[in-house]
This record gives structure tokens, sequence and C-alpha cells, in this order.
């Protein structure tokens, strides 16, 4: 737990450093660009706990070493029989490129805990004036923790926000001020659209060139036959995708208790209903749909986790690391 009226920064002794990607954390922070700092300190602190340093950590061969390369790589057992530096190159080091693509539409500015609930401090509201921590904030979070991730193993990322069109792109850059540019996208807004995944990962694959690997954060609160599309299509071009489906408790639960009227975020009608009569049913097909877009998902080959906005970012993005690079070293040793 963050202890009240304290800031991380100023709980740095804490031991779980992991602190810093809890949404209780986060949602004290109304600038994109003050989280995008304490997920960057809460990566970096707790790293060297964990064995899973980024999306390419399976050994696979050395080479020799440039002036210039990071000395972190150097393997001095090489050195010390050889008399000559060679760096250690690690499973698709030198190739990955990652594209974070984050749904913007309507239905992620959805929030049940209010920022109140949420940090501790009292105040009913962020400090830029909203009231709840939305799927949006949480998928923007994570995005800016992948992005980072790849930026310090000297990978390229790039990132793309998008709802019924791509609203915003930043090209493929491993550059010093990469970070910055993918900060400042991310520092937006939720627009009452619907989602139209197939238009929006064809126009991201029209500016793909090179095999990628594709982090596509979403609600999927739409047909699973236009993702079975969208996917169809990356796979045919030969990129990776992993699919982070950002929901609230409100949604996977539905534990209303009285009679409310329901307003959609994407221009759907209101509607009066008594939640306690349709939960069994809402919950059923809730469940359905979401095991059909799991299936999509693993019936491509791509890889699948579920992200809950009450739920500290770390431990969901450190398992999802140790599972990806499980199957690759399975993958490649059989």
């Amino acid at each position: 737990m963050v202890p009240d009226r304290q800031s991380p920064a100023e709980s740095s002794g804490a031991s779980d450093a992991s602190v810093y990607l809890h949404p209780q954390t986060l949602a004290k922070l109304g600038s994109m660009e003050l989280r995008a700092k304490m997920i960057v300190e809460g990566v970096m602190s707790g790293a060297h706990r964990s064995p899973y340093q980024g999306f390419s950590v399976e050994f696979a061969q050395h080479r020799p070493y440039v002036a210039g390369d990071d000395t972190r790589h150097l393997d001095w057992k090489v050195y010390g029989r050889t008399d000559k530096l060679h760096l250690k190159q690690y499973q698709q080091e030198t190739n990955l490129d990652l594209v974070v693509m984050v749904d913007a539409s309507g239905s992620m500015s959805y929030g049940s805990r209010t920022f109140a609930e949420a940090s501790g401090l009292g105040s009913d509201k962020s400090p830029d004036g909203r009231l709840f921590w939305s799927k949006f904030d949480h998928a923007t979070a994570l995005a800016a923790a992948l992005s980072y991730i790849t930026l310090r193993q000297r990978d390229r990322v790039g990132l793309v926000v998008f709802a019924d069109t791509v609203r915003a792109m930043v090209s493929r850059s491993s550059s010093q001020g990469q970070w910055r540019r993918i900060v400042s996208a991310l520092s937006t807004h939720p627009v009452e659209a619907e989602t139209d995944i197939g238009r929006a990962v064809d126009q991201t694959l029209a500016k793909v060139g090179a095999r990628c690997l594709i982090a596509l954060i979403t609600d999927a609160l739409f047909d699973p036959a236009s993702l079975d599309a969208a996917m169809a299509r990356a796979r045919h071009r030969g990129h990776d995708l992993m699919l982070f489906q950002v929901l609230d408790r409100d949604e996977v639960e539905f534990d209303f208790k009285s009679p409310v009227p329901f307003e959609g975020l994407e221009d759907e009608p209101l509607v009066r209903v008594d939640p306690r009569a349709i939960r069994e049913g809402y919950l059923e097909a809730f469940r359905e749909h979401e095991q059909r877009v799991q299936r999509s998902v693993l019936r491509f080959g791509y890889d699948f986790s579920r992200v809950l906005t009450s739920d500290w970012l770390g431990p969901p993005l450190a398992s999802y690391l140790a599972r990806r690079n499980a199957r690759i070293k399975k993958s490649k040793f059989g």
C-alpha cells in the first residue's frame, strides 16, 4: 500500500519497487509526464530482482565489441580465455521493433474507482479535474511501461493511438527523444467514437514495413470477428502480437445493487434496467465474449493477457514477460 499523504519519491525506501506501478500511485498524477516518470522509476528499481529484463532475454550468440556498445553485456569469461572483448546477444535482440497500439474509443473512458478511493488523498478529483481512474488511464500507463522496457534494451518502439481511425502515431525509433514523443502522444483523452479495429490495424500495417511485435491494448468490447480479420492480416504480414485486455471490475462482476440508467459511451442510447434482473445473463454473455476473444488470439499463435484497472501493473507485466520468454525458449529448443 502507498502511505497516505506521502509521495512515491518520499517513500523510496519501500521494499517493493512495483509500488510505482500501482493505480493508487498513478492516480495521484494528473500529468502523463509525471505518471511516466513514476513508471520509469518502478521499472528501473525492480529490474535487478527480475530474471526477465525485457522481451528478448534468451541468449543467442556472441559478437565482437564495437566502441560505443553497452559494456554491461560484455562476457568477461570469453575475455579471460581469448583476451578479446565480445558482447552477449539475445534472442531477437537485433531485430525487435515494438509498436504499441492503445485503444482511445469511448468505452475506454469508463472507470469505477474514484480518484479519492484510488489515491487515498481525500481529494475527489485528479489534478486535471477528472473523477475516475479509467481504463484509458490504465492502458496509457501500461503502454508507457512497455515502451520504456523496449527503449531500455535499445530496441525501437512506436506508438499508435486509435479509435474509429488512427488518431495519433509516433514512428518507431530508439533515439533519445523517443520517450518524450511517446509520453506526449499518450497525454490525451478517449474520444466519443466506436472502435474500428480493422481500420486501425490496416492503417498501422500500411506504415509498418519490417516485421515487428504489436502490443494491442484495448478492452476488446467489439465484434470478435473484426478482431479475427485484423489478426489474420497481421499474421499474413509476419508480425507477432500480444493483446492486453484492459477491463474494469464493474464490467467483470456487474455487481450493481439497484436500478440505474446505463448510458452508452460510444453514442448508444440511454437504457434503464434493474441490474439484478439481468446480471446472470450479462455475466454469461460477458464470459462468452471474453473467451471468444482469448481463443481467437491464441488460435493465431499470439499472446493474451487480461488486466484489471484495480490491479498492480508490475506483477501482471512481469508474469506476462515470463510466459512470453518461456514460449520463445520452447519454440527455439523444442
